[in-house]
């Protein structure tokens, strides 16, 4: 099964709570969270801002803007769980990402954090356009795609790399 190189810095425990709901799409990505003891909220955040992710007295809260759309918000959250396995030691006092995920951690650090959400909540073994009928169009396979999944149409894209930036 094709994974980013991100899947590998994670423990054999952080996985398999993973891919125990890698099943069937949507994602619970919400569930995920809850097992990492991970706190989300859905918040008005300032103007730009898609997520946060802060600790205080151990405990992890993310917040995910409200007013971005609901497949937005599934994607932003499997991108602030990425920082949690792959960067907590950055926390700190929180991390921002704005809606283009950047923050004030490295273009590096955010690619990573990218990588492993979209191995989160999209994994290869659910987004196989060879599960369609051969003449089904490519625009219908991912719009199909993209509908069971609760994710976008561009995060669809760029994961089958039909789409880059």
């Amino acid at each position: 099964m094709k994974k980013c190189k991100e899947w590998s810095m994670l423990t054999s425990d952080q996985q398999d709570i993973i891919l125990k709901y890698q099943g069937s799409f949507p994602i619970k990505i919400g569930a995920i969270a809850k097992e990492f003891g991970i706190v989300v909220k859905r918040s008005t955040l300032k103007p730009g801002i898609s997520g946060v992710i802060k600790e205080s007295d151990g405990v992890v809260l993310v917040k995910i803007s409200r007013h971005d759309s609901v497949e937005r918000q599934r994607f932003t959250l499997a991108h602030e769980i990425a920082h949690f396995l792959l960067h907590k030691d950055k926390i700190g006092d929180g991390i921002e990402d704005t809606m283009l995920f950047r923050s004030s951690l490295s273009n590096t650090l955010e690619a990573e954090a990218n990588r492993l959400a979209a191995d989160l909540v999209m994994p290869f073994s659910l987004i196989d356009l060879a599960q369609f009928p051969e003449k089904t169009r490519l625009e219908v396979k991912i719009e199909t795609i993209a509908k069971i999944s609760e994710l976008s149409i561009p995060a669809i894209e760029v994961r089958l790399g039909k789409k880059g930036f």
